[in-house]
């Protein structure tokens, strides 16, 4: 092997720590640390329970008679079928194989073809949630969760806005969405492409000038474009880990730009779920109802399922989340369903790749050498 061959070896087998999230590696390790949005509030309704898949695990996401949701391992301990399958009675699940049942904790309450009292020895894996703004999140990690703060965005919580919340899976590895937040120059090009809507036209197609900061949340990132000679600022605020705080034009020029949140949370190592948060400045009553209206028409549009039409170069007409969303689609998944950042050419434009990813190795060591990892914790500006 010439020492070319190795040093790309070594160099994927580094990048490849950046894609895996699995339960036992370093990245899954370190994900387990944090709350994650897992679903839409209002996928679930009271005495309902549904399957979803987070962190590479199977879980059931089911809510009781109270309106409570509950995240459970999705196998019933017995012969391993799917709970969500069974029937919700009040706060409890019931698989509908051989009725085992089960709290929102997973302590299994009822075997009913068994010894009464033999149930107290049976557990399967529950996970803490909490839901905010209309997500459901929950905690996966084995030691007590920490605070609900870090995810939070003071402005979405104001009494003067309206909030929409969307998804979409994407069949691509979770870390490309995260870098893609942290590149301003690919603006400049991917949302010229197909058709330019209102945010292409906003931000422009300048080149900006780019600085990145690490902060107490997550990194920070300035650019700086030229327009009509004179400078313009786009600061944008990216929470660790996965979490990317921005500002969208609105549908309506002269109206109140949106505050847009979008976190990127590994399904597995080959599917992203993107979870987006779009809070509207309320202004009259009309304007209110537009804006809402528009929002609610793009809930069910999902980049994945227009996959070939997409590639093939055709794009929505549409002004801002189905165009915007299709164009990074098309960048980001086409790099692959993992890319190959062992064979990437990077440039001097990529300093916030470059410090994202130092950022997270840096934590993974820390991991992997048994030391306290970084206490991430909001800004204090950031409302």
């Amino acid at each position: 092997m010439t020492q070319n061959n190795a040093h790309q070896l070594q160099r994927a087998a580094q990048m490849a720590k950046l894609t895996q999230t699995g339960r036992d590696t370093p990245m899954g390790k370190l994900l387990r640390q944090f709350w994650h949005p897992v679903a839409l509030s209002k996928s679930v309704e009271p005495g309902k329970a549904r399957e979803i898949r987070a962190l590479g695990e199977d879980l059931v996401l089911y809510r009781g008679a109270s309106g409570n949701p509950y995240l459970l391992v999705n196998r019933c301990a017995h012969r391993l079928t799917k709970l969500h399958t069974g029937w919700v009675e009040g706060e409890q699940i019931r698989c509908m194989y051989h009725g085992w049942k089960y709290d929102g904790t997973g302590q299994c309450v009822e075997r009913p073809a068994e010894r009464p009292g033999s149930e107290k020895s049976i557990r399967i894996t529950g996970y803490p949630v909490h839901e905010y703004l209309g997500l459901v999140f929950t905690y996966m990690g084995d030691e007590a969760p920490p605070p609900f703060d870090l995810p939070r965005k003071l402005k979405f919580e104001a009494d003067d806005v309206v909030v929409h919340q969307r998804k979409e899976i994407w069949p691509c590895n979770w870390f490309q969405c995260v870098e893609n937040s942290l590149d301003s120059v690919h603006v400049s090009f991917t949302h010229q492409m197909g058709k330019v809507g209102a945010f292409g036209e906003a931000i422009t197609a300048a080149i900006p000038e780019l600085d990145y900061v690490e902060t107490d949340a997550g990194m920070r990132q300035t650019a700086i474009r030229e327009v009509d000679g004179k400078p313009t600022y786009r600061i944008s605020d990216w929470t660790f880990p996965h979490t990317n705080h921005v500002k969208l034009p609105n549908t309506e020029s002269g109206e109140p730009w949106i505050e847009s949140v979008n976190f990127m949370v590994p399904i597995d190592d080959t599917h992203t779920l993107r979870v987006a948060l779009r809070a509207a400045q309320k202004t009259t009553p009309e304007a209110d109802a537009k804006i809402l209206a528009y929002l609610d028409s793009c809930d069910d549009w999902d980049a994945s399922e227009h996959h070939d039409e997409l590639f093939a170069g055709v794009y929505p007409d549409d002004p801002l989340v189905r165009l915007t969303t299709a164009q990074d689609y098309v960048t980001i998944v086409g790099q692959g369903t993992v890319a190959d950042r062992a064979n990437e050419c990077l440039g001097a434009s990529d300093r916030g790749l470059a410090l994202l990813r130092r950022i997270f190795f840096r934590e993974m060591d820390l991991i992997e050498s048994g030391a306290p990892t970084k206490v991430w914790r909001r800004n204090a500006d950031n409302v």
